[in-house]
């Protein structure tokens, strides 16, 4: 039987709901994707972004403790989040579809 996402290191039970959701029901498929890819997978299944979020999942990949990142690693990590993140904009992903429908049918104006 495979190993539940939840245990891998920093990963709690709600990991598992969270992935799954996502996707992801095992460590080893977490584990094979990465980070970043999981991490945006998290996000477009309805996921808010949240920094220490995604590192968690970084350092827990490596065996390592949530709260080991630090200096310029942390600030590495931080310019990887703002790119994953800036995907997704920072509204809900709902309501990001529900405004382009409207811009589409000419509801809203279009944005620059």
């Amino acid at each position: 039987m495979a190993e539940p996402v939840s245990s891998i290191r920093n990963l709690g039970p709600a990991s598992d709901v969270s992935f799954a959701r996502a996707g992801i029901h095992s460590a080893d498929e977490l584990r094979a994707i990465g980070a970043d890819a999981a991490y945006t997978r998290l996000l477009e299944n309805g996921a808010k972004p949240h920094f220490i979020g995604y590192y968690v999942i970084v350092m827990g990949l490596q065996g390592r403790p949530w709260n080991d990142c630090q200096g310029s690693e942390k600030q590495a990590l931080r310019q990887k989040f703002d790119v994953l993140k800036a995907k997704f904009g920072t509204k809900p992903r709902e309501e990001a579809k529900f405004e382009q429908i409207l811009d589409r049918i000419g509801i809203m104006p279009a944005k620059k």
